[in-house]
């Protein structure tokens, strides 16, 4: 449980950077870097999803 505590952890430090990594990017007018965080944003939310999913029924 202690390694899905961390995970979570670092996956919503994830979200974040990405978060403010597309902000810098759009305002350096760099699409490119912006889809690549974009993409980036995506696959983390979507591992979140399935550890959250995981944690649930764990703990049924």
């Amino acid at each position: 449980m202690r390694k899905k505590i961390i995970l979570n952890v670092l996956f919503n430090v994830g979200i974040i950077f990405s978060i403010f990594g597309m902000g810098w990017a759009y305002s350096n007018k760099s699409p490119l870097v912006v889809a690549f965080f974009a993409a980036t944003l995506v696959a983390f939310v979507y591992v979140k999803v399935q550890l959250l999913k995981s944690v649930n029924k764990d703990l049924k």
